[in-house]
Parts: C-alpha cells; sequence; structure tokens
C-alpha cells in the first residue's frame, strides 16, 4: 500500500538532487514539499508572533515604511507574485549584520544590514535573496527532506497553528532554534535564492551585481561579516555565479532608487541600542 508513494518520494528526491547542477538562466522551481501553500503562510505566521515577542521593532515609522517600500517593489516582480504569498516587511533593532524571511512571505531586516550596506541596491538585494527562500520554499522543502514519517502525521494532524505545538514545531525544525530548517538552508538553496534574487532585482530596477558585491565585501571581513556568513553559506564562487546568471538576464539600464537611502542610514545609526528581551539569541536566525 505504501510501496508507490515512498518510491514517488525518492524520485522526487533524487530529482532535487539533479536539480541543484542547473546552468545558469535555466529556470528554478521548488523542490519536493509535503506542505501546501497555505500551511507555509500558517507556519510563517506562527513563528512571526515569536520574533516580534523576542525582537524589538523599531518604532520609527519612517524607516518602517522605507523597509516596506523596498520590499513591495521586489515583490512586483513576475516570479514574487506569482508566488501567491503576502509577503510583509519589518525592521527590527538588532545590531547583527542579518536578515531572514520565514515560509509563506514575513521577512525581518535586521538594522545592522542596514549599517553594513553600501547602497539601496545591496539592501534590495539581500531582501531579494531572502524573498527568493520563500517563492522556492526552500525551508519547507528542507523540513519535508529530513522528516519523511513524521511531518506527514504532523500535518494530518492539523497541528500548525496551534500555539501549544510550537515545542513540538521546533523538535521537527519547524520553529526559531539555531537548527530550524526554516531558517538554515543547504548551499545548493543558497546559489538558488542567489540566482533568483538576481532575477528580482534585475526586473525592478535594481543593479544585481551590488548583491554580488555586497557578499564579496562580508567574505573578505566586512564588519560583523561572519554572523551573516555563518547563517549564509557560501555555495561556492557565490560572486561568479551571480555575475553568470546575471549575463543570462534581458540588457537594460539599472540604477533605481527610492532617493532615501542616505537619510536612511542616518536615522538608523541614530536608534537607541535595543532593549534586550529574553531568548533573543542572534544564533536563532537563518
Amino acid at each position: 500500500m505504501f510501496r508507490k508513494p515512498l518510491t514517488c518520494i525518492l524520485a522526487l528526491l533524487l530529482g532535487t538532487t539533479a536539480w541543484a547542477a542547473r546552468r545558469p538562466g535555466q529556470p528554478l522551481k521548488p523542490g519536493f514539499n509535503f506542505f501546501s501553500k497555505q500551511q507555509d503562510v500558517d507556519l510563517g505566521q506562527t513563528n512571526a508572533k515569536q520574533v516580534l515577542q523576542q525582537y524589538e521593532v523599531v518604532k520609527d515609522p519612517f524607516l518602517q515604511d522605507y523597509i516596506r517600500r523596498v520590499g513591495d517593489r521586489l515583490a512586483a516582480a513576475r516570479e514574487a507574485r506569482d508566488s501567491g504569498f503576502p509577503f510583509t516587511f519589518t525592521l527590527l533593532n538588532v545590531p547583527e549584520v542579518n536578515a531572514f524571511a520565514l515560509p509563506g512571505g514575513p521577512m525581518f531586516i535586521f538594522t545592522g544590514l542596514v549599517k553594513d550596506t553600501e547602497n539601496e541596491a545591496q539592501l534590495a538585494g539581500v531582501m531579494a535573496h531572502e524573498m527568493s527562500h520563500v517563492i522556492l520554499r526552500h525551508g519547507t522543502h528542507e523540513a519535508s527532506k529530513a522528516n519523511l514519517i513524521q511531518i506527514p502525521a504532523l500535518l494530518a494532524g492539523g497541528l500548525l497553528g496551534d500555539q501549544s505545538m510550537a515545542g513540538q514545531l521546533a523538535n521537527l525544525g519547524l520553529g526559531l532554534t539555531a537548527n530550524s530548517f526554516i531558517l538554515k538552508f543547504s548551499r545548493d538553496a543558497e546559489s538558488e535564492a542567489d540566482a533568483l534574487g538576481s532575477h528580482l532585482m534585475s526586473q525592478q530596477g535594481y543593479n544585481p551585481i551590488e548583491m554580488a558585491r555586497f557578499f564579496e565585501k562580508l567574505a573578505q571581513g566586512g564588519s560583523r561579516g561572519p554572523q551573516f556568513l555563518s547563517d549564509h553559506p557560501n555555495p561556492g564562487n557565490r560572486e561568479v555565479a551571480i555575475e553568470a546568471e546575471i549575463r543570462t538576464l534581458p540588457q537594460q539600464e539599472y540604477g533605481y532608487e527610492t532617493g532615501q537611502f542616505a537619510r536612511v542610514k542616518v536615522a538608523v545609526n541614530a536608534l537607541p541600542p535595543p532593549v534586550k528581551r529574553p531568548q533573543a539569541a542572534a544564533g536563532q536566525q537563518k
């Protein structure tokens, strides 16, 4: 009775391995997954509530509106629209150079990332990378691969969204823990997010080479770079791979900017230190 489904699962898993060898310009699509897209959304919203309890949200309306404007522009790109996910963008007062997006669309950007980027396109590049993880459903894909037995039972029981199940979700790598599948990805997933991110940037007028430049800066020892790179493993030849992907994109003029990045940097640098909250260890995040 179970032979056919298991055979299908193995075939799908083998297919995801072959997919990792894609050439620049080839299509990108989500891999094998037990979760529905609505369950991605439910999972993301459940964990987003925990993020908002653990971290201080920046109260400056101008800064939050700016992050939303950059995010909404990227979310208007074709692949993001077609995904159907309701993307949201929140700036958190956290000094580490980092950002992460939860399944289904909630994205959180640390003030440390804004401080470390040199222009709006670099910030948009990191956001496009994180958005790509959501579009390609990398978090629930990784969780599905690692929990072939437990995940179907969890979903069948309708436990997602039940706050009392937070501990069980964490045990299966679906919570905000250091080993969370929904926040830490393989190098193949990082390569795919780099590639798709460059497409999102290009469509919306941001120069995708700035994504490569920012990652290169961190790899060369930019301020607080090790935290970012520990959560975003370098797939190898990252900048070269992004540049190869860019060469497959339609030629166009880049240079879109809101014109507010300089003001944003000043405002972020003027923020008071974050209020320490319990269980807000940086190592918990993607």
